[in-house]
């Protein structure tokens, strides 16, 4: 087990504090507000593993920075898949780390609280995989990477985490039309536990994080252990196929830009 002295400093997209076990993870981009790109999920997997490791690490609140939780939007005409090689072993690359970072974040085995501090235009499954998720009350979450904009199956976790959480009819409109959830619509739909202004939220989170931490070690892990096991069940069980569908689609899109 890494102490948390060795591998806090190691990340480039993540800034890490922690206080009396609760582990503070901001999500940045050159301290902005997350950029997400391929270096960025290689790191998460990384991290993610590094923090489910560390015991000392009791709660883990994970957040964004500035006025934005993830992004950006994605654009269709912006170089696909921003570099990465568009090669069988350069797809299956891509998709072996998109795997194993929703499996390093579920595998965290301490209780999570997102909070997202603004709109979630990508991979807003890393806050709604959370077991608690505080929201700013302007922020907004959407699918902008696959079918819409991407062009591209979402087959990396995204599409059960939506399907579980909203149910299947609402969440397939959302992927196949680009819907853009607002707070409000997110809550009432279950997607997210408050609503509240910005400034509110990380003191927010953190009073809950201390609230948690009062209970056993034991009863914190077996208790995130039990609730996500839902969802860690339906990944595992579909994953394997639709990841192999994004990745042809992959294919199929790089040729179509090609033309």
């Amino acid at each position: 087990m890494a102490a948390f002295e060795t591998y806090a400093h190691n990340y480039r997209f993540m800034k890490l504090t922690r206080e009396e076990g609760v582990l503070q993870v901001a999500l940045h981009t050159d301290g902005g507000p997350l950029r997400w790109n391929l270096d960025a999920q290689v790191e998460f997997a990384q991290a993610f593993a590094d923090i489910g490791a560390d015991r000392e690490n009791r709660i883990v609140i994970l957040t964004g920075t500035g006025a934005e939780f993830s992004g950006p939007r994605l654009d269709p005409d912006a170089p696909f898949f921003h570099g990465a090689k568009l090669t069988p072993g350069g797809i299956h690359h891509v998709f072996v780390n998109a795997r194993r970072m929703v499996s390093a974040h579920l595998n965290i085995e301490v209780p999570m609280i997102a909070v997202v501090n603004g709109p979630a235009k990508r991979h807003a499954d890393l806050a709604l995989m959370c077991d608690i998720v505080l929201a700013a009350d302007d922020a907004t979450f959407e699918d902008t990477a696959h079918f819409q904009n991407g062009g591209i199956v979402p087959g990396d976790g995204i599409n059960v985490v939506y399907t579980m959480l909203m149910g299947l009819n609402r969440a397939r409109y959302l992927m196949l039309t680009g819907q853009v959830l607002s707070a409000k619509e997110a809550k009432d739909m279950g997607l997210v536990a408050e609503l509240m202004p910005r400034e509110q939220l990380l003191p927010r989170a953190w009073e809950l994080a201390r609230q948690l931490s009062k209970k056993s070690d034991m009863l914190l892990r077996y208790t995130r252990a039990v609730l996500t096991q839902p969802l860690r069940k339906l990944l595992d069980d579909s994953m394997p196929f639709s990841l192999a569908m994004e990745a042809m689609s992959t294919l199929d899109r790089s040729e179509q830009l090609r033309k």
